[in-house]
């Protein structure tokens, strides 16, 4: 029983040998897994500075950018300048050659803007001229043609055909595409602010007059007509600021008629406008031309910017003639739009220009016209065949001397002072 015992025993441990004995298959490896870096420790077991980073320069401010204005005086529409303008055959009219030898220079503008001093209330009402003015609907068409796009309304006839005639003449601009500014059909309409945007450049238009040829603004509506009033014209440059306007442009029916330099009135508001913030004052209502002046204000923060005040560019198409009332001016404006490093955007102007011109009368197939010619562009080369050499020569001889008038404020430039902003 012992050996039995003895070799079961021996049995069981050679089985255990065996099995301890055979190799197992290797296990697959664990798939390697990234660690973290771990921070050097220095001597005191604080954690190592981490390296420092290259600082990131902010991206350069946008280049700046250009827009330009032109701005024309007064369209009339006198009785005489009909006939030439109608077709009999058609019963339209068409007054697309006013404007056609300077079209060029209002379709290159980004904004061109006009005083219309007549209604546009309906050809059903007629065409009386001088002094209860009202145009066929066509010199809405010839001006959009031309390439405006804002009109001055404010004047002393806006209310030649009343209040209904007013609202017909905004209805007639809008549905071409006109901004009409200075005057209203609403309470809404006169609070919005024309503020017409062009190559990344916002530019606010506003625009009054000293009165309406005596007819009464109708009391049910004083929002009809923008009267000239010291604190209303501040406050509405403050507001077409604060709406983002980049420049502002006031156009002011003011002076006294046929007179070819401003008078003390004329010169007070209109700086007064460039000191509230405005950038521009376009002047009409002599129907004769008057210098333009640049008036630089300084600022509460010791800055300082400059403005341009046009007194007055006379008549741009009228029947009026003698004593310079055929003669006119386009002012042409560059503003530049410059961004600062934080952002911001400076507006300035980068170029004046103030082009005189003339109203053509002649006679052509029978028919009595009108067209207006720059005086800076008539020359005895120019081969017009509507000039005569000694028309030639006698306007080269107004070129200079209009040049001269125009430019005669330019250089004696005044300084005023901007209001400090009020304390909270």
């Amino acid at each position: 029983m012992a050996a039995m015992r003895l070799a079961a025993l021996l049995a069981a441990a050679s089985l255990l040998f065996a099995a301890g004995c055979e190799s197992a298959a290797p296990a697959e490896p664990a798939p390697e897994q990234e660690q973290a870096p771990v921070a050097e420790s220095g001597s005191d077991g604080a954690a190592a500075p981490a390296p420092e980073q290259e600082p990131v320069e902010p991206p350069p401010p946008p280049p700046p950018v250009e827009a330009t204005l032109v701005a024309i005086g007064d369209v009339m529409m006198h009785k005489p300048m009909l006939p030439g303008a109608y077709d009999k055959e058609t019963d339209t009219y068409d007054f697309s050659g006013f404007f056609a030898p300077l079209r060029s220079l209002f379709e290159g503008a980004d904004w061109a803007v006009a005083n219309l001093e007549t209604p546009i209330a309906g050809d059903d009402r007629g065409f009386p001229g001088y002094p209860m003015f009202n145009a066929p609907v066509a010199l809405a068409d010839a001006l959009v043609d031309a390439g405006f796009d804002v009109v001055s309304t404010a004047n002393n006839h806006s209310l030649d055909q009343g209040f209904k005639g007013l609202a017909a003449t905004l209805k007639t601009l809008r549905e071409r595409g006109i901004v009409p500014v200075g005057t209203a059909e609403t309470q809404e309409e006169a609070d919005a602010l024309a503020i017409v945007g062009k190559n990344g450049v916002a530019g606010a238009f506003l625009s009054y007059t000293y009165g309406t040829n005596g007819i009464p603004i109708p009391k049910d509506k004083p929002f009809a007509v923008n009267l000239i009033d010291d604190a209303r014209i501040a406050a509405d440059i403050d507001r077409a600021r604060t709406a983002g306007a980049d420049f502002v442009s006031v156009s002011l029916h003011f002076g006294n008629e046929y007179q070819r330099e401003p008078n003390d009135e004329q010169r007070r508001l209109a700086r007064l406008a460039i000191e509230s913030g405005a950038d521009l004052v376009i002047g009409h209502h002599p129907h004769v031309v008057q210098p333009y002046e640049r008036y630089r204000v300084d600022n509460p923060d010791g800055t300082s910017r400059e403005g341009i005040i046009m007194y007055s560019l006379g008549n741009f198409v009228s029947n009026q003639f003698g004593d310079y009332k055929e003669y006119g001016a386009v002012l042409k404006v560059t503003f530049r739009k410059t961004y600062q490093a934080d952002g911001a955007a400076v507006t300035t102007v980068a170029e004046v220009d103030a082009i005189p011109t003339w109203v053509h009368k002649y006679v052509d197939g029978g028919k009595t016209r009108y067209r207006v010619l720059s005086l800076d562009e008539v020359t005895l080369e120019s081969g017009d065949p509507l000039l005569t050499p000694r028309m030639i020569s006698t306007l080269i001889a107004k070129s200079e001397e209009m040049n001269g008038h125009l430019d005669k404020l330019a250089a004696a430039a005044g300084t005023g002072q901007a209001p400090a902003a009020e304390k909270e």
